[in-house]
């Protein structure tokens, strides 16, 4: 069995990460949604919403499933039998960070081998940091995240304005 990990920090999932999921769900047998739990940053969602989130927006992909981590990505994947990282680039920075990244990941673990996705260029402009900026605001999430989960941002960022 062929099993992927589609990792991030998912605060929230946006189109353009859905959009990766469901392609490298075509792909491979099975896809792990990796929902880092990073210390260092500090996220709108606790690990566990996004991970809720998530569940609800894949929940039609029938390989898919979601499971919260922290530590190395190379612990992660070998503990989940995967042997492939899919990463989702949307510009030259992101490549920049990520072929970074995918080169100690090799260097930690020789057998894991990442592969680079484009995201479709309609979302190409859609980062979750640019989500949380909008709902600040409140400005139209539509078309931006997956439709379900919408009203969950809405509501957080109610009750951190309040």
């Amino acid at each position: 069995m062929r099993i992927a990990i589609c990792p991030g920090s998912f605060d929230p999932i946006t189109n353009g990460h859905l959009d990766i999921i469901k392609r490298t769900a075509e792909i491979y047998d099975k896809v792990i949604v990796g929902v880092l739990n990073n210390s260092a940053k500090n996220p709108v969602f606790t690990a566990e919403e996004r991970g809720k989130m998530i569940g609800m927006v894949i929940k039609d992909i029938p390989n898919a499933e979601v499971k919260l981590f922290s530590g190395l990505m190379v612990n992660f994947a070998r503990n989940n039998g995967a042997t492939v990282i899919v990463k989702g680039l949307r510009t030259v920075a992101d490549f920049e960070y990520e072929f970074q990244m995918a080169l100690l990941n090799k260097a930690l673990d020789p057998d894991l081998e990442t592969m680079f996705m484009m995201t479709d260029t309609k979302y190409s402009y859609i980062s979750s940091s640019m989500i949380k900026e909008v709902a600040k605001y409140n400005g139209e999430l539509e078309g931006l995240v997956p439709a379900p989960i919408i009203d969950i941002i809405r509501k957080r960022f109610r009750e951190i304005k309040s």
